[in-house]
């Protein structure tokens, strides 16, 4: 025999599943915009049929149906999509850091433009050349100090701001080890929690969905592994586990530097900022130096014209007609040279020894250019002769003397030192290729300088094709994994009108099992009532 009651329990089942359908669905409507969530859908099943009740196994054939259940809740989720956005959001993360780093490597350089260290140079060589047309110009002499002290402080400039970005960079890496150790540590909290509500039997949608929002926040920092074990995701980065169930691992810059010196961080934006740090900013920041150096002191040959006159006791490294170069002291008679006499001299301050200052009594050239501290000159201590500074008459111009009795003075109107150092412009200088940041064994400064700026340029423009390139693929992978996740607000209002004429049919059958009761109770067994 049947049970009165059976077709009110297959209606209260129907209506708590489609209820359940219903909320989970405005769930979804409200959940549409927001960041990581994934999809979640009610997975109903038929309620486990019974026979007809009875003493005994009852001869009516089939069996009853007891309605509906939902047997779970769960999200809709495509692993191997995540995987392959964490692969391509690591590499985004890179060089998104080296674009930017490139693009401020560029602001700092300022080239081409009007206001850049290469209309800096230009004006100081200029301004020598200025001078050697008129080498009795008082004024041009305060020109070439003021353009020497704005090529000096152009260089102090440039060094300074590449050494902010230095440091800034640096800071950078610190907060990425911050953020990484505060994500590894929620994740790690999240497995723990997802481990205990799914313990009972239970899915952890939403904890999961913000699980993998931090996942995909971490796999834009680090290259990372995600691997799910039955305590929850174990994350690592190269050889390092950064998560393993409910346990993190803190990480500190100091760690990261490790990782990336043994290879077990090969991407992401901690990387990005490794690589802007010791490889660009240090290489710009070297070449820097090597042309302040290469100004000031770089080995360059030089000819002599006849007729100048030497400082006594001058060593000179002379280049020889099968050109070897031979040190030969210059004193006495010998200073004057009586041929053109090809040498090799230590850039501008040595070219600037070579001659004589505009002061009485006679008065050799010092050094142009000094380091403000120690002894090597870069771009940050270079500076001009603090003599020089103080007084332009000890800029030398002259090569030529005159012996009055048995006084020996300059001949102040002689530019022969005033050419040579303008034509410092057009000649090459020697570069080391076994020194860092060196590309080429020989050119002039304008050459150094110019490569430097074109190696700038093609590393910007490449990184910006990669960072265009990668968004795409990122965008791409995050579409493809949204049509799977993502919440369609057609499909759910689709599925709104679905449960919600589905619930109204459980609550039409179970009035109508009403109305039947009410007839068995009420309008039956009423005779003689």
């Amino acid at each position: 025999m049947r049970s009165t009651f059976h077709g009110i329990e297959v209606a209260k089942r129907s209506l708590f599943t489609q209820q359940a359908a219903l909320q989970t669905t405005g769930h979804n409507i409200a959940n549409a915009n927001t960041r990581g969530y994934s999809r979640q859908v009610v997975n109903m099943v038929a309620s486990r049929p019974i026979e007809a009740v009875g003493m005994s196994r009852s001869n009516v054939p089939g069996q009853l149906g007891m309605g509906v259940e939902f047997s779970s809740i769960t999200r809709v989720r495509e692993r191997f999509l995540d995987d392959q956005f964490h692969n391509e959001n690591k590499s985004l993360g890179s060089w998104s850091v080296q674009s930017d780093t490139l693009e401020k490597l560029e602001t700092i350089v300022n080239e081409p433009s009007d206001t850049g260290l290469r209309s800096v140079i230009d004006n100081f060589w200029k301004s020598w050349s200025d001078l050697s047309n008129d080498p009795l110009s008082v004024t041009g002499r305060k020109i070439v100090r003021e353009n020497a002290i704005a090529l000096a402080d152009a260089f102090n400039l440039t060094s300074k701001q590449l050494s902010d970005l230095h440091s800034d960079l640096t800071n950078s890496l610190n907060v990425k080890a911050t953020q990484i150790s505060s994500i590894a540590s929620t994740i790690a909290n999240l497995n723990s929690e997802i481990q205990r509500i799914e313990g009972l039997g239970d899915n952890a949608n939403d904890l999961r969905d913000q699980r993998d929002v931090l996942t995909d926040d971490l796999s834009k920092i680090v290259n990372i592994q995600v691997v799910e074990t039955q305590q929850g995701y174990t994350i690592t980065m190269g050889g390092t586990t950064l998560v393993a169930g409910g346990a993190a691992t803190n990480i500190a810059a100091s760690t990261l530097e490790s990782a990336f010196s043994s290879g077990d961080l090969n991407s992401g934006e901690a990387y990005g900022i490794i690589v802007s740090r010791d490889r660009y900013v240090a290489d710009y920041q070297k070449q820097l130096d090597i042309l302040a150096n290469t100004i000031a002191t770089g080995e360059v040959q030089i000819t002599i014209p006849a007729g100048s006159v030497l400082p006594d006791n001058t060593v000179l490294q002379v280049v020889q007609p099968d050109g070897s170069v031979q040190a030969i002291t210059f004193t006495g008679a010998n200073r004057t040279l009586t041929s053109d006499t090809t040498v090799v001299v230590n850039g501008l301050n040595g070219l600037h020894k070579l001659g004589y200052t505009f002061k009485d009594p006679l008065t050799p050239g010092e050094d142009f250019f000094t380091a403000k501290t120690g002894t090597d000159i870069t771009a940050a201590t270079i500076q001009l002769n603090p003599a020089i500074a103080a007084d332009s008459s000890m800029v030398a111009s002259s090569m030529r003397t005159i012996v009055t009795g048995t006084t020996e003075e300059v001949v102040k109107g002689n530019n022969t030192l005033a050419l040579l150092v303008s034509q410092l412009r057009e000649t090459k200088f020697e570069y080391d290729l076994n020194t860092s940041g060196v590309s080429m064994d020989q050119g002039t400064i304008d050459d150094f300088y110019r490569s430097m700026v074109g190696q700038l340029g093609v590393q910007t423009s490449e990184a910006n094709r990669q960072l265009s390139n990668q968004k795409a693929l990122v965008d791409q992978v995050d579409s493809r994994r949204q049509s799977v996740s993502g919440v369609s607000l057609d499909e759910e209002m689709a599925n709104l009108i679905k449960f919600q004429h589905a619930y109204a049919a459980a609550a039409r059958m179970m009035t109508t099992f009403d109305q039947l009761l009410d007839k068995v109770i009420n309008g039956m067994g009423i005779v003689g009532r």
